[in-house]
């Protein structure tokens, strides 16, 4: 995905030496509801790098050849992107930012990006979306619409030309 320059924010593929970083991400994503157990720090620590590594192995067997990506603003790791193309379907596997650097513009510009591809490759785009995640009205401002109930999660997608609010 093309990402413009001039607002200081790129992607690059993850590497090796990313391991900390994107799990200081994925634990950062999951704080508010690990703050309701009543397990110690080292329970939760140790919760959080079984979960993430399973994750992590879980996207890499289930989307192979995905564009999986750091997110930069000038420069520093802020987030990771993952995205798969597939044939009749842009899906976004997973999108998350760092605590401080939400709510500024970040997502909604990659989101952007992804939209733009959306409608000049007439593919659909999708993401799953936990329901209580407060991102979830960003998706639906955008356009993206409830297309399955998975429980715990929701299956999003926008088609290309689609309104947004």
């Amino acid at each position: 995905m093309k990402v413009p320059a001039t607002n200081g924010v790129t992607l690059r593929p993850i590497r090796p030496e990313d391991g900390g970083f994107l799990y200081r991400v994925y634990a950062s994503t999951r704080r508010e509801e690990l703050a309701q157990v009543g397990w110690g720090e080292a329970q939760k620590a140790a919760f959080l790098r079984m979960q993430f590594d399973a994750q992590s192995s879980y996207f890499r067997e289930n989307y192979e050849g995905a564009e999986f990506s750091v997110i930069l603003e000038d420069g520093r790791p802020v987030g990771r992107l993952y995205v798969a193309r597939w044939p009749e379907e842009i899906r976004i596997v997973d999108i998350a930012l760092l605590p401080e650097h939400r709510n500024a513009g970040v997502g909604s510009m990659l989101l952007g990006g992804l939209i733009s591809e959306s409608e000049e490759s007439g593919k659909p785009v999708s993401i799953h979306v936990e329901r209580f995640n407060p991102a979830l009205r960003l998706y639906e401002r955008l356009g993206f619409r409830e297309v399955e109930d998975k429980g715990v999660y929701l299956l999003m997608e926008r088609s290309p030309g689609a309104a947004t609010h």
